[in-house]
């Protein structure tokens, strides 16, 4: 998994999102990140109030990528990756739910 900068990581979802359009599909997470590479022992110090960062990967086929946002950096990175969404989530289509068996007669 490639760790990218923000701005960079914005360039290469967008050119994620348009390889997808003709196949596959596009999957993006989210977390709570410490950054910490490794975690804490069950018994050890956790460490007292540490600055909170988020994790966010996407993955196409076998193309991964990831970036880390810092707080102070929050803000402008959810406008941007906002507005990304609303123009390359344009020709999705709607999944079909499977139908309910009818509840069986009482």
């Amino acid at each position: 998994m490639v760790l990218l900068n923000n701005e960079v990581f914005l360039n290469e979802l967008t050119k994620l999102f348009q390889n997808a359009r003709t196949t596959g599909s596009v999957t993006v997470t989210m977390k709570r990140y410490d950054g910490r590479k490794t975690p804490n022992p069950k018994g050890g110090l956790a460490i007292p109030n540490p600055e909170y960062k988020c994790l966010m990967r996407a993955q196409c086929h076998s193309k991964k990528i990831s970036t880390v946002i810092e707080q102070k950096d929050v803000e402008t990175f959810t406008n941007a990756y906002s507005n990304l969404l609303k123009t390359s989530i344009n020709g999705l289509k709607r999944l079909k739910k499977p139908k309910k068996k009818a509840m069986a007669a009482q």
